[in-house]
């Protein structure tokens, strides 16, 4: 059997695990971030995050480069990711990317005040001190789109609910060909 026909068998045989977006969503405390800057460098970080209907709602501090790529740029991609330590297959990991938009939320508002609520019951008093201080904001998360993946053949288009909108089956991994 060649290398393609054990591909091929390999993802008929996987079958798409049921998936659990909401429960990986729950699990993960921090979220790593995409974003990138006025001349297209590219930057890569984690904050943590809590999500208020269906939004996600980080604090972040202009000491780090992201705040700034979020707050002028408005795109980011965002990837909830199963630990490492508790994977079966680190090539396999469970994972969540949501593409959106951002926008920044005012002190003193009402989705503020929320905000920050539902930060600390997540994460603790430190809000108290982070919330004091001027160099940090708050920004919105609006999700556009998503995809959720659980294993080898098991990948979903994700809508901006975080519900599971169809499997996507259209395509599959191929061998590469040996140069003559």
């Amino acid at each position: 059997m060649n290398i393609q026909d054990k591909v091929e068998k390999a993802q008929k045989k996987n079958k798409p695990l049921q998936p659990k977006v909401k429960e990986l969503m729950a699990r993960c405390k921090s979220v790593i971030l995409a974003t990138i800057d006025s001349e297209g460098i590219p930057n890569s970080s984690y904050v943590p995050h809590v999500v208020i209907d269906n939004k996600l709602y980080v604090l972040v501090s202009f000491m780090a480069r992201h705040t700034k790529n979020l707050r002028d740029i408005k795109k980011v991609s965002v990837m909830f990711i199963e630990d490492e330590a508790d994977t079966k297959q680190i090539y396999a990991r469970e994972r969540l990317t949501i593409d959106g938009t951002t926008s920044q939320i005012e002190r003193g508002t009402e989705m503020w005040s929320r905000a920050v609520t539902g930060l600390t019951e997540s994460h603790g008093k430190i809000l108290d001190i982070l919330t004091g201080m001027d160099d940090f904001i708050m920004i919105e998360i609006t999700p556009l789109k998503g995809a959720y993946v659980n294993g080898f053949g098991s990948a979903y288009f994700v809508d901006t609910n975080f519900e599971v909108i169809n499997h996507r089956n259209d395509i599959n991994h191929t061998v590469r060909k040996e140069e003559a």
